[in-house]
């Protein structure tokens, strides 16, 4: 019979549509987007994934929208891929914005699609990266655009703590668009071609006068040293999304499931006498406690969360005996390794990051205290302060802490001391444990002495001598059942490999409620 298709025919049509879909609009549009140093949503994805995995869904949406000419441009996709694939053989979701497409601007066909891949990804249990390149909402669908995007935080906020969740900034993200990557547990921007803010550079002018450009504003570098936005910052897409895939190798599938360990090279038992050189004895001395670090962990090699932010506290994550741990350690090389509104909240979000996916956490600690200044008073150190302070209270892995040196007043206590929950705590015998240092507790302990005495600069010497040696000796401590042992620093890997495989089946419950009421 004439006019009837065959099974052939149906089959060329559908490979003709799907090779329209994966060519994108154009080549001129794809030369645009090259043009600009970036990558298309798919060439970003075939770096993702692992060659060969990918599984797209919804590849031939459109959208239905109508007015202002929508009807006469209905591409494939809608402007973003989505769908799922492997990362060294785990399962991770991803979706990504086609800039070349409305300039990757969010639809409800689009948020459809988007909302979707996150219901799927909670479901499966696995991690969710988006590849974000966007213009925000599509103005010509209005309200519906809008909406589009309440989905997607209200998912964010449900996979949060039960899922991985990673947002790649690979171009603009604009207005409440920036709200999403806020509410992921970790950010990535590239520099010069990605940029974040709720209000644009032309706004900011309008309203206050200040002239600024997009990086300036928003750009890898601002969110990456300034405002603690981001997490990472690279100078290509290339190297940006090796990271990302190095990052997902050492995180869970969810929240029910421990870290993937690997066999390692690097012996359980290897000793570390590097570390008697590393760190100077005279607590006023700075060193680098990364290079403590990479001492300390299997093949030096680890993944600094936040490195350009809040430099004073090191977060990281890195390998034990192949097993994941996440180490939060004070930085004596940066403002003297002292707490401050900044570092107390990038370690609290650290914290809670590594309890809410069972990866347990090593403390290094040599803090001499909160940092002063009205500065800190007026903008809320108190309460700010709190949140680290909230998380190691909270959190039930496995945690050990370790005292390089000086550990004075609050902030001792803070740094997951023993009172606070710390499951082991171990000190060098350089520790000095206190609730200030020598100098100043005998400032105020002997004033009058002092003041009264015929050489009032030997009194205070002398009386600094007699309380360090009567109450910051390494060992006043550990009499009181405060520091379960010091320790030699060359055994300090094998004592941390040891303590962490005993706690590995560590089992804690927190009393029943709802949620916590932590400091904001």
């Amino acid at each position: 019979m004439t006019g009837h298709r065959t099974v052939s025919d149906l089959r060329e049509e559908l490979r003709a549509l799907r090779e329209q879909a994966l060519r994108g609009p154009s080549d001129r549009a794809t030369e645009a987007q090259h043009a600009k140093g970036k990558l298309t949503a798919r060439e970003r994805i075939e770096l993702l994934l692992d060659a060969g995995s990918f599984s797209e869904v919804e590849q031939l949406r459109r959208h239905r929208a109508q007015g202002f000419g929508l009807e006469a441009k209905k591409p494939y996709t809608d402007g973003v891929i989505t769908g799922w694939g492997t990362v060294e053989g785990r399962t991770v979701f991803v979706y990504a914005h086609d800039f070349r497409i409305f300039g990757g601007a969010l639809g409800e066909a689009h948020a459809t699609k988007i909302h979707k891949i996150m219901d799927m990804a909670i479901a499966a249990g696995a991690p969710l990266v988006s590849l974000n390149d966007g213009a925000g909402a599509r103005i010509q669908e209005g309200v519906s655009a809008l909406a589009g995007y309440g989905g997607i935080f209200q998912r964010n906020t449900r996979a949060s703590g039960v899922i991985p969740q990673i947002s790649v900034m690979l171009g603009p993200c604009a207005g409440g668009a920036a709200y999403s990557p806020a509410l992921t547990d970790f950010v990535f921007m590239v520099r010069e071609t990605s940029q974040m803010f709720i209000t644009g550079p032309d706004v900011v002018k309008a309203v206050t006068g200040e002239e600024i450009t997009q990086n300036g504003l928003g750009g890898a570098d601002v969110h990456a040293g300034v405002s603690g936005v981001s997490h990472f910052a690279y100078d290509d897409e290339e190297t940006c999304i090796a990271e990302v895939r190095y990052l997902l190798s050492m995180l869970p599938q969810n929240n029910r499931e421990l870290p993937p360990a690997v066999v390692p090279d690097d012996s359980p038992d290897r000793a570390t006498p590097a570390l008697l050189d590393l760190v100077p004895a005279d607590a006023a001395r700075a060193y680098d406690v990364r290079a403590v670090i990479e001492e300390l962990v299997d093949d030096g090699e680890h993944m600094e969360v936040h490195g350009d932010w809040a430099a004073n506290l090191v977060c990281t994550l890195a390998r034990l005996d192949g097993r994941v741990v996440g180490i939060v350690a004070n930085q004596p090389s940066v403002m003297a390794g002292v707490l401050d509104i900044d570092a107390s909240e990038k370690g609290a979000r650290f914290v809670q990051f590594c309890d809410a996916f069972s990866i347990p956490i090593v403390t290094l600690v040599d803090v001499p205290g909160f940092l002063p200044g009205v500065g800190q008073e007026h903008n809320g150190v108190i309460r700010r302060g709190a949140k680290l302070l909230y998380a190691y209270c909270n959190a039930t892995v496995p945690r050990v802490s370790l005292i390089l040196r000086k550990a004075y007043g609050g902030a001792y206590i803070v740094m997951d001391s023993q009172s606070i929950g710390a499951d082991l705590t171990y000190a060098w015998p350089t520790n000095e444990i206190a609730v200030m240092g020598a100098e100043g507790a005998a400032n105020v302990i002997f004033r009058k002495q002092i003041a009264t005495a015929q050489d009032p600069e030997a009194e205070r010497r002398q009386k600094i001598k007699e309380y360090r040696t009567e109450l910051m000796h390494p060992y006043y401590a550990v009499e009181r059942g405060l520091v379960d042992d010091v320790i030699d620093p060359a055994d300090t890997r094998r004592v941390l490999v040891r303590a962490l495989d005993m706690l590995r089946a560590k089992h804690a419950e927190l009393p029943a409620r709802k949620h916590g009421n932590p400091p904001q």
